[in-house]
């Protein structure tokens, strides 16, 4: 009888350890929620546009890396995370950057994707995490009305669930 109880006791211990541990997922603040001004520390990756999607933007703005002339450099998020049109600015190294881009690599996650004007730079810029500040938050209504037509494309219909979810 010992051997048949087993197996159903571990399947409902693990079970309830899998809720435990969404329920904590759940309560984490998204970013989204947070005030301007606030320092988040966030994973960032590079990007450059000899990769798919080129030097335009989905925003269809042209992708900088330079912050001369006022210019704010373009980087990418999950627009549910981090709204078409947050600015930030990376502490450490003063850089301002603008999301007008997402990836599908980025969906579902705490990662801002920063634009690097040739392969070099975002070879050198790799993976890091850092602590950035939030100027001011984007729009979530202009994000869902800039990805409405793309929802064909599965990241997207992710990004819009959970933009719909926030309303």
């Amino acid at each position: 009888m010992f051997r048949r109880i087993l197996p159903y006791t571990l399947l409902t211990a693990l079970s309830m350890g899998g809720c435990a541990t969404q329920s904590l997922v759940d309560r984490q603040e998204k970013p989204h929620r947070m005030a301007v001004g606030t320092i988040h520390r966030v994973r960032t990756t590079a990007y450059t546009s000899s990769e798919p999607g080129g030097s335009h933007s989905a925003s269809g703005c042209r992708l900088c890396d330079s912050n001369k002339k006022g210019r704010v450099k373009s980087a990418a998020s999950d627009w549910s995370r981090y709204p078409l049109g947050t600015k930030f600015k990376i502490l450490k190294t003063g850089e301002v950057y603008e999301v007008c881009d997402y990836g599908s690599a980025l969906v579902g996650k705490d990662t801002i994707d920063l634009y690097k004007g040739s392969r070099a730079e975002m070879h050198r810029w790799g993976a890091r995490y850092v602590e950035i500040e939030i100027l001011r938050w984007g729009s979530p209504e202009q994000s869902r009305k800039l990805l409405a037509p793309r929802s064909r494309y599965p990241h997207v219909r992710m990004m819009l669930a959970d933009l719909r979810d926030q309303s």
